[in-house]
Parts: structure tokens; sequence; C-alpha cells
């Protein structure tokens, strides 16, 4: 089954038996009656599991060509639960470029109860293995990376993490499965913020992992069930009918993030702009080979390079939307260094690019003159 009918059929089980209902009904109930103690048709209690998430998480697996899905009720509970694999005393190795909540999960959280954290640059992969000892566990990646667009191979990465026994777990965010398959690349984990893409409408907080292997998808489903940040099955609907429209918004997206990034990048007031379609795009070689097309997120600087050219820039847009978030239909334009990063230290931001006069869009569906002329009557 190709992409485009996964996206619509992929590991669901026809019609519902009640009432053949095309849709998975939205089971909203807590508990399910059973006909002694113990004999019930495959479902006990919500927090433990729930038709409606049920029928989500197959739908997440097959996108990913993974064999479990995991839902749980935001993003970074879904990091979170990743993290609890560990004990005090492991180390972690990460992208010095990853999304704010991320960092201050890592670094506010986890490293109080002894996890440690290793932040590098993994453009060139070849350098992560001096930072393994013999306490490493895990590796952490975003690509592209959340805001500066930074292209990881993924596939080099697994082999290191392979090689050192390590789980490899990549935050598919950005490139949701349309693009990208960090799975078929070697990774043990792939993470999801259901909010952004997969659910696609600004309407729904969730956060998912997929998995191939069963051990490690059982310590999953466990922490998942003991911890219980499960997502409702109202937002489980919700996702499931926005991951039915995908692969034709993430057509348009990567369309419209193109003809973005082509405009900004010949703009007299803009500085920088960063986006992996382009070829001298640190890493653009990578990206060509990994993901079918370079996404509909681009970050730019301004030419004054100033907070108060940024701000007064993003404030001037009419029908981009000033907000957080991103992956809706909607275009969003966001200042990263006062919004979603701005939980890393000044000093950490800017060292990697995450500087005052940086701007994050998130380029959404609308028809692309309006929101060219959107950023020209603004800069």
């Amino acid at each position: 089954m190709k992409f485009n009918t996964k996206a619509i059929h992929g590991g669901q089980q026809g019609v519902d038996p009640a009432y053949n209902s095309v849709m998975p009904p939205i089971y909203q109930t807590t508990t399910y009656a059973q006909e002694t103690p113990g004999a019930h048709k495959g479902f006990e209690y919500s927090r433990s599991g729930n038709p409606t998430r049920a029928a989500l998480e197959r739908s997440l697996a097959s996108l990913e060509n993974g064999n479990y899905g995991i839902s749980f009720s935001s993003g970074l509970a879904a990091i979170d639960a990743v993290l609890k694999l560990l004990k005090p005393g492991d180390e972690v190795i990460s992208t010095n470029d990853l999304y704010g909540g991320s960092y201050r999960l890592f670094t506010k959280i986890y490293k109080d109860f002894g996890i440690n954290f290793k932040f590098i640059g993994m453009e060139n992969t070849a350098q992560m293995e001096h930072y393994i000892s013999d306490k490493t566990r895990l590796v952490w990646i975003e690509t592209p990376t959340n805001p500066m667009m930074n292209i990881i191979d993924i596939k080099s990465v697994a082999i290191i993490a392979h090689k050192h026994n390590l789980l490899l777990a990549v935050d598919n965010t950005f490139a949701t499965p349309y693009l990208q398959q960090p799975l078929e690349l070697g990774a043990h984990i792939v993470m999801h913020s259901a909010t952004k893409y997969l659910g696609g409408h600004s309407d729904v907080v969730m956060g998912s992992l997929i998995v191939n292997d069963k051990d490690l998808a059982s310590r999953l489903y466990f922490i998942q069930n003991a911890s219980g940040a499960v997502p409702g099955p109202q937002d489980c609907f919700l996702v499931l009918r926005g991951i039915k429209t995908l692969h034709v918004r993430m057509q348009r997206h990567c369309e419209n993030g193109n003809a973005i990034a082509q405009f900004l990048k010949s703009h007299p007031k803009v500085a920088q702009v960063y986006w992996p379609g382009f070829k001298d795009h640190p890493n653009h070689n990578i990206a060509t080979l990994q993901m079918q097309d370079y996404g509909g997120m681009v970050s730019f600087t301004t030419k004054q390079g100033t907070l108060e050219s940024a701000f007064q820039l993003v404030s001037n847009l009419k029908v981009f939307t000033l907000a957080e978030s991103l992956g809706g239909v909607e275009s969003l334009a966001g200042h990263p260094a006062t919004m979603t990063h701005a939980s890393i230290p000044k000093e950490e931001r800017e060292k990697i690019g995450v500087v005052d006069s940086l701007i994050r869009l998130s380029v959404g569906i609308e028809d692309i003159d309006d929101l060219i002329k959107d950023l020209e009557q603004a800069l």
C-alpha cells in the first residue's frame, strides 16, 4: 500500500461493526463492561486503552512503517516517556539546535534526576563518536532542526548508535512521515508532536511514538499506562481525521514553502534564509536523499538584525498569524528567541543562530500570491 492510500486506510480495520460507520467512532467512555472478571472485548479502562486511540495508533504505525504506535497527551509527554526508559547516571547525546520545550525538559527536569545531557552540532555526524561514553544510552535528534532547519544524516547517526548499542530517537515533527521515515533509516523510536502537521488544523494537542521492537514497545506502553499522560478519544479522532489529508496538505505546504523561501532569499531587507531546499544549504544533499521534499518550515533574519525589526515585521503581518506552534493549514509566524525557544539561555541560543532578528514561518496552504503579498507589505 502506497503512502497516499495508507494515510486514509493504513492500519484501519474496515467499517465499525456496530453500525458500519466508515470513520472509527469516538468512544467517549472511561470503562467497559466485563462478562466475568477479566473477560472483556479487549478494553477495560480508557487510560489503559480506548478503541478510538487504538485506531489512531495503528494508523501512526502504518504511516511510519512501524509495528507499534503509542499516543500521548502532548509531544512533550511522548518525549517524557522516552526519558523514563533511562536511570540516574545515564547520558543522552542531543543536537545543540532543538525545540526549546525539549531543551527545558532535558535540563530543568531530568537533569535533576541524574540524567546527563551533551548538546552538540550533528551536521557532521563523525564527531558524535567523540562524545560517546560508557554511560551513553540515548541519542536524541531532530531533522530538520527547530528553528535553524539544520539537516542531520539519520542513517549515519543510526550506524553509530547501533555500533555502540545506543537507542536512537528522532523527532520527525517538521518532516512528517510523508517526507521522511526514520525507522527505515535505522532509528529505534520516532516521535511526533501530533499537534502539528499530523493533526493539521490547530485544534488538538497530542504526541506519539512509533517503534518496531516488541520489547521496547511493551516498555513504552507500560509507561503510557502507568504515568497516565494519555490523549482523550475526541483528540484521537481529530488527529486520525487530520491524517487522512496529510498527503495533500504536505504537497501544498512544500510548494508554498519553496516559493516563500525563494521570495525571501531575493528580498533586499532579508539577511539570511534557512531552508533545506537551497543547494547551498548545509547538508542539502542529505536532505535530498532522506526526504521526499523540503517541507513548509522556513526561518530568516532581517537585514537590520535587531529585535525591534523582527517585532515590527511580525506585528505587521495580516495573513500570517503571529502565534506559537506550526503545521496547521493556516500560515503562522513566530519569534523563536521570545516564544518557542525562550527557555534556552540567550548565549546558548545565539551560538546556534537563534538571534533576536530570527523569524520562523510555518507556511500554510493558502494561496501563495496572498502569502507573498503579505510578507512583501510587512517587509
